[in-house]
C-alpha cells in the first residue's frame, strides 16, 4: 500500500472489511471479512502502473458478494465481470487503489 488511509477506506468503506488487531503501526494494516484476512505493508515507492500484486479469495456466495459490490458502486475490472470460467470456478475481479488485483471465486462443482 502507498497510502494507509486510502487503503483502509477502500477495504472498509467500499468492500465491507473491518480493521483488526490491537496495535496501529504506521506502515502496517490488517483487515478481515468473514474468514479472510489481508495484511498490507507500506510501500511508498510502489508504482501502481507496474504493480503485479494479486490475491485470490474464495467465497461461498459469489452472487451475493458481487451484488453487494455493485450496490456499493465498487468498480469491477473491465475484464473481470462475474462469469463461469472453464476451470470450474465462477469469478470476478477488481483493482484496489494500488492496482492490486483481487479475484473472487467460487467452485461451481
Amino acid at each position: 500500500m502507498r497510502d494507509k488511509n486510502k487503503t483502509r477506506d477502500f477495504y472498509i468503506n467500499q468492500l465491507g472489511f473491518q480493521e483488526f488487531g490491537s496495535a496501529d503501526y504506521a506502515g502496517y494494516l490488517m483487515v478481515e471479512k468473514d474468514a479472510v484476512q489481508i495484511h498490507f505493508f507500506s510501500f511508498a515507492d510502489l508504482d501502481p502502473e507496474w504493480n503485479d500484486g494479486q490475491v485470490y479469495i474464495r467465497t461461498n456466495d459469489i452472487e451475493k458478494l458481487y451484488a453487494y459490490f455493485i450496490e456499493k458502486n465498487v468498480p469491477i475490472h473491465p475484464n473481470g465481470k462475474l462469469e463461469t470460467k472453464p476451470w470450474g470456478q465462477k469469478e470476478f475481479s477488481l483493482l484496489d487503489p494500488d492496482n492490486n488485483l483481487l479475484t473472487f471465486g467460487q467452485s461451481i462443482e
